[in-house]
């Protein structure tokens, strides 16, 4: 579980990144957090997994606060950036071991947890060759494996799907549902309307750090439009000009 409280973020003093934000991400969920480019989304999940702090407000992690208290809060997510291309000195099963190790999972349950996530994304062929040489969805596929190894309660996503090919895709997102299915939570930024249309159990529409609308999809058709897709309604609501 997930929860922000009056959350305000700003990176000087006149414009606010993310500006007030009340959130709650409930156990047994997947969130879906949308925005245009620059609308706050980055920012919010950095301050979530306390790579930025907070000028103001409050983030709990399984009721613990990221602020006060980090290291208990990190045991209990895995995030995923929105840029994969880290460690590319590492060779795959290095960069495994490495994030096995820093959440300490124990010796005789790491080998089982690598196969099994590597035989889902198909990337047993591909461990011993070092994570440069890797495409851009095969770097995306290591990163998700290696933020997974310790089994996270909470998964938050920067735009996890970008890159991967449709059947990682594919296996990405029902991973995500066996995991809310054990009560667990997932929070993931997309730009991809139509998987957030058919995957979220709710979703969130941020736009100049402001939440503009929370709640299910047929909490925002009723509200906005009976008719229109996620798409349609997620242009109208952020279109600038109006």
């Amino acid at each position: 579980m997930i929860e922000l409280k009056n959350v305000t973020k700003s990176y000087n003093k006149s414009i606010k990144a993310v500006d007030d934000l009340t959130l709650e991400i409930r156990k047994g969920e997947i969130f879906g957090f949308l925005g245009p480019n620059g609308a706050g989304k980055t920012t919010t999940i950095k301050m979530i997994t306390g790579i930025t702090n907070a000028d103001s407000g409050e983030i709990l992690i399984d009721g613990v606060n990221i602020k006060t208290n980090p290291l208990a809060c990190k045991k209990n997510f895995g995030y995923v950036p929105d840029n994969p291309d880290m460690f590319l000195r590492l060779k795959g099963i290095e960069y495994l071991n490495f994030m096995a190790e820093i959440f300490n999972v124990p010796s005789s349950e790491r080998k089982k947890r690598i196969e099994e996530l590597c035989d889902r994304f198909e990337m047993e062929g591909s461990l011993s060759s070092n994570i440069q040489s890797y495409s851009h969805g095969m770097r995306q596929k290591i990163v998700l494996i290696g933020v997974l190894i310790h089994k996270p309660s909470n998964w938050i996503l920067d735009e996890p799907m970008t890159g991967l090919d449709p059947k990682s895709s594919h296996v990405l997102k029902q991973m995500m549902k066996e995991h809310t299915s054990e009560d667990k939570s997932v929070f993931f930024s997309t730009h991809v309307l139509e998987v957030a249309e058919k995957l979220c159990d709710r979703v969130g529409i941020i736009n100049k750090g402001k939440l503009l609308f929370c709640g299910t999809y047929d909490e925002i058709k009723a509200k906005f439009n009976e008719e229109a897709s996620l798409e349609n309604i997620f242009l109208e609501i952020t279109d600038d000009d109006k």
